[in-house]
């Protein structure tokens, strides 16, 4: 489709943003001259906004701001390099390259995602192109780790399903390397690629899928193997939910719509679950998802970014405009939908043997954060165990770590190791705390209102307490915290959630679906640390003292009519 007739779709007035990717030469914008420039360690926000396509963002340390303020100095600038590996998958060699990197540019942390991608924090810009070469060296990638495309697709690593991950694994990449930019400006301005000219009227189009002027907003893409929930493929822009008979894959329910951002005071925006629309096989999933990214390229809004996401498409239009035009791009209809089921959306930890006779150990590590700390030398310990291991690594969608494909006969040296750097399965920890996670927000993410990863840990020490008081301190109960309500770790899904609001303050959530398939609600708005326990006392107390056999936390704060429920973001707010 040409631009003009893109534009037409959308004769609102574009906003700032889509002008930058417009002037921005597919991509490059003026990042190769902003980055050789030695007078400051920042960017321009233009670049900063192509940055993100390149999977970067520009950050400065918050805890230093006011003291270097103070003092006369520029902040303490900063950038967050964000690496892609579809489906979490990696090797050792890899791992050990991404260890290596976070040491000597880095921070000495690498931080794992919710969306199975690593995180570098603190890199300085004078680093950046040595460690995205060093990246792309390890046949990894940083590009479209960000920005207004699809993201890295999410993919269930279910290793006691050996063969069938492997299948599923197969067909995220394919569809992750088809979704690709196909810009060369990654490539001239980070790995001294050939440069290219310029594009003119008349030639052809670089971006077949994306079109000059790329997608309205990042466009998220997650594939589930039942019963794991694990990707959350209900908060995804297009969930593929695998469906598995007679122990063959047969191919993918399809849906869409989903998305977890919102801001705070504007009703118009919300978290949403997307709608299973029908099923397609295996060989036409890359098509589907293809002409699902094209749909939203013309239809989505370009002029107000925060009604942007695919969500806000899907409902404005409604579900059946888009089955419609998504029908008429495919040239075929979806069949039917089949029946599936989810139980739950956490990590198995510990010892599991795959279906392939192989083992894979699981690690349960705290908002994702890989360091080593003086009584838990994490990092060594991964860093000594990807020396001899053999198989793979795996990023789970809830910011753990697989250790996954070994062979018997290697079980037992790297058991050895686990035990010789005592990293721990989960089992060490309160189900509470294997069933949280938390967004990175403070110091370094600009967006943060108040603490998540920093301040979690020590709130959750505290719901503990009140667990074990009243007998229910295995129960299992989704618990997250972000800092901002951009959703980062998929609040809006869980049993339990805070939302950060302002220093010390949030907004506390309840009744999500256990197995990440119903939105939670507000329950109180803008309270401390004091007022979170206050209110939950009760209502755990509550829960102990009536729920039904089997009744989770999310189900039972929704009979109890604590909050109602919510199975459609547009009643998120009512």
């Amino acid at each position: 489709m040409s631009e003009n007739n893109l534009m037409s779709k959308n004769s609102a007035p574009h906003s700032d943003v889509e002008d930058i990717k417009r002037r921005s030469n597919y991509l490059r914008g003026s990042l190769s001259e902003t980055l050789t420039d030695p007078i400051t360690g920042s960017i321009p926000e233009d670049d900063n906004r192509l940055m993100k396509h390149h999977g970067s963002y520009m950050q400065d340390d918050r805890d230093l701001r006011n003291e270097r303020q103070k003092q006369k100095l520029e902040p303490a600038y900063q950038f967050m390099l964000r690496v892609r590996a579809s489906g979490g998958v990696m090797t050792p060699e890899q791992w050990l390259v991404l260890d290596r990197l976070a040491q000597q540019y880095g921070n000495g942390t690498i931080r794992l995602t919710t969306r199975q991608s690593i995180q570098f924090h603190g890199i300085l810009k004078w680093n950046l192109k040595n460690t995205i070469r060093e990246v792309n060296e390890a046949l990894l990638t940083t590009l479209a780790a960000c920005g207004d495309v699809n993201r890295n697709v999410m993919c269930n690593p279910n290793p006691h399903q050996s063969e069938i991950h492997a299948e599923v694994y197969d067909w995220a990449c394919r569809v992750s390397r088809h979704l690709d930019p196909q810009t060369t400006a990654y490539h001239e301005i980070w790995l001294d690629g050939e440069k290219v000219i310029s594009s003119v009227e008349g030639t052809e189009e670089q971006e077949p899928i994306y079109g000059r002027v790329y997608l309205p907003r990042k466009f998220k893409i997650g594939i589930a193997v039942p019963p794991s929930n694990d990707v959350d493929v209900f908060s995804q822009d297009l969930g593929f939910i695998a469906i598995v008979e007679d122990g063959q894959l047969k191919g993918f329910n399809v849906a869409v719509g989903g998305g977890m951002g919102m801001t705070h005071g504007d009703p118009k925006t919300y978290p949403q679950i997307s709608k299973v629309i029908g099923f397609c096989t295996p060989e036409q999933m890359i098509d589907v998802a293809e002409q699902t990214v094209t749909i939203q390229r013309d239809y989505g809004d370009r002029a107000v970014r925060k009604h942007a996401r695919f969500k806000y498409t899907i409902d404005d239009r409604g579900i059946g405009w888009f089955t419609d035009e998504l029908t008429a791009r495919l040239g075929w209809k979806l069949e039917e939908a089949r029946p599936f089921r989810f139980d739950d959306n956490g990590d198995r930890y510990g010892w599991v043997k795959g279906s392939n006779a192989k083992w894979h150990f699981t690690l349960f590590i705290q908002n994702g954060r890989v360091k080593d700390l003086e009584d838990y030398p994490l990092m060594t310990g991964l860093r000594e165990i990807a020396k001899v291991h053999k198989g793979d690594f795996r990023l789970t969608p809830n910011q753990n770590l697989i250790i996954a494909n070994i062979a018997t006969q290697s079980k037992k040296k790297i058991a050895a190791l686990i035990e010789q750097y005592r990293l721990m399965d989960g089992v060490h920890f309160s189900s509470l705390r294997r069933n949280s996670m938390a967004c990175v927000a403070l110091p370094t993410c600009g967006l943060a209102m108040a603490e998540s990863e920093r301040y979690l840990p020590s709130l959750l020490d505290q719901i503990e307490r009140i667990l074990e008081a009243e007998g229910i301190g295995e129960e299992e109960i989704v618990i997250r915290m972000t800092g901002c309500p951009n959703g980062c770790a998929r609040p809006a899904l869980a049993e339990l959630s805070f939302i950060g609001k302002a220093p010390g303050k949030y907004n506390m959530y309840l009744g999500g679906g256990f197995a990440g398939n119903r939105l939670n609600k507000l329950y109180k708005e803008n309270i401390g640390e004091a007022e979170i326990l206050e209110s939950l006392r009760p209502i755990l107390a509550h829960y102990a003292a009536e729920r039904e056999v089997g009744e989770r936390f999310g189900d039972f704060v929704i009979r109890a009519g604590y909050v109602r429920e919510v199975r459609d973001g547009q009643e998120f707010h009512a």
